[in-house]
């Protein structure tokens, strides 16, 4: 991960926590996930900051665990939600993240924070965690022109979606398409795909 922006997360984790936490719920991710997701099966979220969606996918039947590689957003979720399981991990390695292990992995607009030559080997990582047959909803700010940092800080890839795919080579895409956020109403392209 790019560390200028896991800095900002962390120096600033209640503030960002409190701005996720007032945004509308992103229902029509969830109604993704509802459609795709193995039901009552184990499910990581990578990079899920202050842990609105892991309390989502909890509440609806999915045996969940966080991962973020911000501290201070992981104090927010363990504050926020102590009864859900939260750790430390980041992209591309995602070290102490099992092979194999996961029915379902979200990854909610982390990826347009890495480093471009990072972003292939990442998605490939994703894909590494599930289990066979097992289900990626994979989500990014789309940017135009070049990659830029906002004025917190926090780096805004921009990257054709051939880097992606070409990291999801062990998957089959389901799903491949842009769309408005509901919860930021920001550009996002979505990608739902099923380990070979």
């Amino acid at each position: 991960m790019d560390k200028p922006t896991i800095d900002t997360y962390t120096n600033a984790a209640s503030r960002y926590a409190e701005e996720w936490q007032a945004q509308p719920a992103p229902d029509d991710m969830y109604a993704l996930l509802k459609q795709h997701f193995a039901h009552g099966g184990e499910t990581a979220d990578i990079g899920c900051g202050a842990g609105r969606d892991v309390a989502w996918l909890d509440a609806n039947g999915y045996s969940a665990m966080g991962y973020d590689a911000s501290a201070g957003l992981l104090a927010q979720a363990v504050a926020h939600y102590p009864h859900l399981r939260f750790t430390e991990a980041a992209l591309p390695e995602l070290d102490g993240v099992p092979r194999g292990a996961f029915d379902n992995v979200l990854c909610e607009t982390v990826i347009m924070h890495l480093p471009v030559p990072q972003i292939s080997a990442a998605c490939a990582r994703l894909v590494d965690i599930l289990k066979p047959g097992g289900v990626l909803y994979l989500s990014w700010r789309v940017s135009e022109g070049e990659s830029l940092r906002d004025g917190a800080g926090r780096l805004y890839a921009a990257f054709d979606t051939d880097i992606v795919r070409d990291g999801l080579n062990a998957a089959t895409l389901v799903i491949d398409s842009e769309a408005i956020n509901a919860s930021s109403g920001k550009r996002v392209h979505r990608i739902v795909a099923r380990r070979n």
